[in-house]
């Protein structure tokens, strides 16, 4: 049994979010297992390093999936290059150990989020950039961001549900930085919960509009409220940037 690795890159604009559904063909996973199971005439499960939500785009998804095929990983991307929908490519296909696996074995995340703060936007952009026309107050979100890393119960900052599961993750770094009229946020962990890059990242934009204030980060991060932390800025600003293992 051959386990291969993929490195995938997507626009997740037209996808309900990575995670295959049961009533919606319209998913990452989805589409992939069908070419996949094509290409090999067996029944693929393809593993990702983590699911990305609805309208969330990947510049370097991690996944990978068994095979008994003798399918050579050069055909693996002709066949994926072929078949796949334009807005999926798989950059990558590598022969990995047989106990490799994609989400377990991921020791960091990276996450980028985009956001054009200028009163015009560049409409070709439009897709993959949040529009801001308020002026956003870098040094307030930078000081506001330093407050976060560290390993946090970060409870208030996931739409998840579930008490059971363990809401504790370590932020290694939360980098604010400016390129002309668009300001790029990096987020390095190892680990993110669902909805967290979005809602942190609504967070500190309304700390950067004065709505919130610095000095309420910490007693929002230590309240384990969603209702106490900002809005879930929306999905096509963030992209899953890299994976590392």
């Amino acid at each position: 049994m051959r386990n291969i690795t993929l490195s995938i890159q997507y626009d997740g604009t037209n996808y309900k979010g990575w995670q295959r559904l049961g009533d919606s063909d319209k998913t990452i996973q989805g589409k992939l297992e069908n070419v996949l199971t094509k290409m090999t005439n067996e029944e693929i499960e393809i593993i990702g390093s983590g699911r990305t939500d609805a309208g969330v785009h990947a510049l370097n998804q991690v996944a990978n999936f068994k095979t008994n095929s003798a399918i050579t990983l050069k055909e693996i991307l002709e066949y994926t290059a072929h078949y796949l929908p334009e807005d999926i490519v798989v950059k990558s296909a590598v022969e990995a150990s047989e106990n490799f696996h994609s989400r377990y074995n991921a020791k960091r995340k990276i996450y980028l989020y985009r956001i054009c703060n200028n009163l015009q936007h560049n409409v070709f952009e439009r897709k993959y950039v949040y529009h801001i026309t308020e002026p956003l107050d870098r040094t307030a979100m930078k000081e506001a961001a330093s407050i976060l890393v560290g390993q946090h119960d970060f409870r208030s900052f996931t739409s998840l549900k579930s008490k059971k599961k363990s809401t504790v993750r370590e932020i290694y770094s939360i980098d604010i930085i400016d390129n002309k009229d668009e300001m790029q946020i990096i987020y390095d962990g190892n680990g993110f919960l669902h909805n967290m890059v979005r809602i942190i990242t609504g967070t500190l934009i309304e700390i950067g509009k004065d709505k919130l204030k610095v000095s309420e980060l910490r007693n929002i991060l230590n309240s384990k409220d969603r209702s106490c932390a900002g809005y879930t800025a929306p999905p096509k600003g963030l992209f899953l940037k890299d994976v590392l293992y």
